[in-house]
């Protein structure tokens, strides 16, 4: 994927989980819109987990922030686990760590884990 492709995808798999496929640069020109209307695309939904798959993303600042806590209140709201899943690149968990969001969300090492959490 060349460095200028971002893209957000979701799809329903087995059980009812929603798996949403984040590549690219996650910030306010580009994809955090699509991530919260793809996170309360699976509220809507019916989604029994979700899971944000954020290892093909390079790079995310506060509006990615921004959208994945209103996902994870609407989440909270609704009774249905958010879970991020790895491996994250490592200015994406400095992202977390700096803000001090790191405990408002439930990481997995990866897309597999994250499914079976």
């Amino acid at each position: 994927m060349a460095e200028d492709e971002r893209s957000v995808g979701s799809e329903k798999t087995a059980g009812d989980v929603v798996l949403i496929r984040v590549r690219g640069s996650l910030d306010g020109w580009s994809g955090s819109g699509d991530l919260s209307a793809a996170l309360t695309g699976a509220v809507e939904g019916g989604a029994v987990r979700t899971v944000v798959d954020l290892s093909g993303v390079a790079f995310a600042d506060s509006a990615a922030l921004h959208a994945l806590l209103g996902g994870q209140r609407e989440h909270t709201r609704a009774g249905v686990p958010l879970v991020l899943a790895g491996p994250l690149e490592s200015g994406v968990r400095r992202l977390f760590e700096v803000t001090g969001t790191s405990g408002a969300f439930r990481f997995a090492d990866d897309v597999e884990a994250a499914l079976h959490c």
